[in-house]
């Protein structure tokens, strides 16, 4: 059977490419972290997978703001390659810098028809840096990335995490959309300020999806939870299979399957 490919973009600044790929491996997938500089050269190298991921990190230092460099270098040498990746029912995965980017690029920060970005991911209401575990809810029947109904545990670690919208409208026809995949909840799922939502982000959103359902970014890190003994309490766990951010790897690899192969 022929394997599922998956592409780690790497940049200057990204940090988290090796474990993203070793949590692509364990799903079943044949991962190849590449750097973003040889895509511009070679832009049919996209053809060669089904999922892209752009990976957390402090790409190029988060000069400007946090992913806006990396998103530029997307937007003016790969723009229309990544569209028709996804419209050949492709996925995309940004996680932290990587869902920055993805907002920056436009891919999730604007709505269908839209020339200008009107979502964007700012600074935590905190005003520092914020490391620590949250609770999510899944919020989009139709995100592919997503097992309904499962509330998932994940490490945060991200200065600018603030999901903000241009106005009132613009989070509204996310919610008609159904574009909001992940909110910060408590332990129970119920909705809280800090630090059950750890960066003050509008009604709580810990990621979106596009309108297809097949690119999702989040802040929160799934790579960092891939097995039970990266729980913080792992020693405590009843279920010593659980490891909440392979639900988001497992889901990617299974639609690639089901949908390419």
């Amino acid at each position: 059977m022929e394997q599922v490919r998956a592409l780690v973009l790497r940049a200057a600044g990204i940090n988290c490419d090796v474990e993203t790929q070793y949590a692509l491996q364990l799903a079943g997938a044949e991962a190849q972290r590449v750097h973003v500089n040889r895509i511009i050269e070679n832009p049919a190298m996209l053809d060669l997978f089904q999922i892209m991921v752009i990976p957390g990190g402090f790409s190029y230092g988060d000069d400007v703001a946090a992913g806006k460099i990396l998103a530029n270098q997307l937007i003016y040498h790969l723009y229309d390659r990544l569209n028709e990746f996804i419209e050949a029912g492709k996925i995309v995965l940004g996680i932290c810098n990587g869902f920055q980017v993805l907002v920056k690029t436009g891919i999730l920060g604007k709505l269908n028809g839209s020339d200008e970005q009107q979502i964007t991911i700012t600074y935590n209401d905190s005003g520092k840096f914020e490391d620590r575990w949250v609770y999510l809810e899944p919020s989009s029947k139709k995100c592919i990335f997503i097992e309904p109904g499962q509330r998932i545990y994940l490490p945060i670690a991200h200065g600018e995490g603030k999901v903000v919208f241009e106005n009132d409208g613009v989070l509204e026809r996310l919610k008609t959309d159904d574009r909001v995949a992940f909110r910060y909840v408590d332990e129970d799922g119920s909705f809280g300020p800090f630090p059950v939502n750890p960066n003050g982000s509008t009604d709580s959103i810990a990621g979106l999806c596009d309108s297809t359902g097949r690119v999702l970014g989040l802040m929160p890190h799934p790579e960092r939870f891939v097995r039970f003994v990266q729980h913080p309490h792992w020693t405590r766990l009843e279920d010593k299979s659980r490891a909440d951010g392979m639900t988001i790897f497992n889901n990617a690899v299974k639609y690639v399957k089901e949908n390419f192969i």
